[in-house]
């Protein structure tokens, strides 16, 4: 990887909280049917734990540039130069934290994304005592994922080498005349079965059973054991992320609540919005939302929390909003007026205060329980998007 990249002069925000954060990956079975993710989790402070690249694989910059519809080389290339030093705030590897039993996140990135760039919020979450999972979807809503399967007996032989290969899966795009809602809605209900699938796992290891990773990494999973608070399980995601939560916590009541940053309310049918019954916090930038999209937000109850940030944009939740100047940012759209350090503080207290009162933590995230109502200097109560006048313009409960 390139070492001479702007991106260098930026760093992804570390954790704030107590626990030192290790991450790791997981992937089960050779189909793309079965679970990958990263696992970001209080971790043992060990000295010598590695670094990791934020973007681990050359492919995953193939698909960025892709989905960024750039041409596919130079995409690439520039991609790489410029991030391409950037490193994961979290330490790869290092060896989990046992004793306690921690609430757990299970975390869906939105549209072109995948597996490792919320890695500030994760991060966040697992410093202050959470487990979060991150799924890496595959649903062709990655800009790029990959499996591993078995080659065929010839192709083993033919080549001399491992009898398993890697399948890159990269972004769907939409056909020409080829109506968006029909795909978002198979893909969200893809996506909620990957973070059921996902929490089932890690549900699993934490019952004591063995798992197989396919990846060769060297992590002991067997520290996991009684690690999970089954009565603590939240899911969180943005954008196409944010349905998904929607969408899971109105088919599995093993969660307990959710977080959405900036829901994209398309891929969703009517019948969701009765299903859920967990409480939901919306947490919304200032220049992405519309009337439409707000309203049904809306739906889900009055008994939910909204607030918006100021100054943010869409990609204010993601990591490259860390990692570019304010003019590439801005004309990229990956900054808005505020602080990036600052709309994500906001967006993670906001965060921990919600999930304290509704996980019943005995932490002091209530310090924060302003923000969540929409009090303090960037944030506003409910939504700056003007409604009709039926429509009230904050969530009460």
């Amino acid at each position: 990887m390139g070492t001479k990249g702007t991106a260098k002069f930026y760093r992804i925000p570390e954790g704030k909280g107590p626990y030192s954060v290790g991450c790791t990956d997981l992937m089960t079975d050779d189909t793309d049917q079965a679970s990958f993710l990263r696992l970001y989790y209080p971790s043992q402070n060990t000295p010598d734990s590695e670094e990791i690249q934020w973007i681990p694989r050359k492919e995953y910059y193939c698909g960025l540039s892709e989905f960024l519809n750039m041409y596919r080389v130079v995409g690439e290339r520039l991609l790489q130069y410029y991030f391409g030093s950037v490193i994961c705030p979290a330490k790869w590897n290092t060896a989990f934290k046992p004793g306690e039993k921690y609430p757990l996140i299970i975390f869906s990135h939105g549209l072109g994304a995948f597996r490792t760039l919320y890695s500030a919020i994760c991060t966040e979450m697992a410093s202050q005592g959470f487990i979060v999972a991150s799924v890496e979807h595959r649903d062709k809503s990655a800009s790029a994922t990959y499996y591993l399967k078995e080659k065929s007996s010839w192709e083993a032989q033919e080549e001399a080498t491992s009898d398993i290969e890697e399948e890159w899966i990269y972004y769907q795009r939409l056909k020409p005349g080829e109506e968006e809602l029909p795909l978002r809605h198979k893909q969200v209900q893809e996506r909620a079965e990957e973070c059921i699938r996902a929490l089932n796992l890690i549900l699993d290891i934490s019952s004591g059973k063995q798992v197989a990773n396919l990846l060769s990494l060297n992590f002991d999973w067997t520290l996991l054991k009684d690690s999970i608070d089954t009565n603590k399980i939240v899911g969180m995601g943005h954008s196409f992320g944010g349905a998904t939560v929607i969408e899971t916590l109105s088919r599995e009541s093993k969660f307990k609540c959710g977080i959405a940053f900036d829901a994209w309310m398309l891929p969703l049918d009517d019948e969701v919005y009765h299903k859920v019954q967990q409480p939901l916090l919306f947490i919304n930038s200032e220049k992405f939302q519309w009337a439409t999209n707000i309203m049904k937000m809306k739906k889900l109850g009055n008994q939910n929390k909204m607030i918006t940030i100021k100054g943010t944009v869409h990609q204010s939740f993601p990591d490259f909003t860390f990692l570019t100047g304010p003019f590439v940012g801005k004309f990229f759209k990956l900054k808005g007026e505020i602080d990036p350090n600052i709309a994500i503080d906001i967006c993670n207290k906001a965060s921990l205060a919600f999930l304290q009162k509704h996980l019943g933590l005995k932490k002091d995230f209530d310090q924060w329980d302003p923000l969540v109502n929409g009090e303090g200097q960037n944030v506003i109560p409910g939504t700056n998007i003007s409604l009709p006048p039926d429509q009230p313009e904050s969530l009460d409960g």
